[in-house]
């Protein structure tokens, strides 16, 4: 997308995209093969390019929710759903990980 792309387009193009995706799935076999130039594997199935789409979504999807819960100090699963962050519990948390992390790696040296 560019500065000069209306959100109307935006939506319009992601829009055409999901349309194009659910055809593709709903007329293809699973294992029906595909090729993908720039992956380093590109010989692909239409499930490789389904798990591969699915992987980045969630990804960039957590990358946003964490962006998120960093500008307004809340975390939940939806609008109307928001919980404040725990802070505290948070970086209680996160010190069991570590302690764990650190016990981990010391049975390994």
């Amino acid at each position: 997308m560019t500065e000069s792309e209306s959100r109307e387009q935006i939506i319009g193009f992601y829009r055409r995209a999901w349309e194009h995706a659910d055809a593709t799935i709903r007329a293809l076999p699973i294992d029906a093969p595909g090729h993908v130039p720039w992956w380093p594997r590109p010989d692909v199935t239409l499930f490789n390019v389904m798990v591969h789409v699915l992987n980045d979504t969630t990804r960039h999807a957590g990358h946003a929710d964490i962006l998120r819960e960093q500008l307004d100090g809340q975390t939940g699963v939806a609008a109307g759903h928001q919980e404040l962050i725990d802070t505290a519990a948070r970086e209680a948390h996160g010190a069991k990980i570590e302690k764990a992390a650190r016990a981990a790696q010391s049975t390994q040296a």
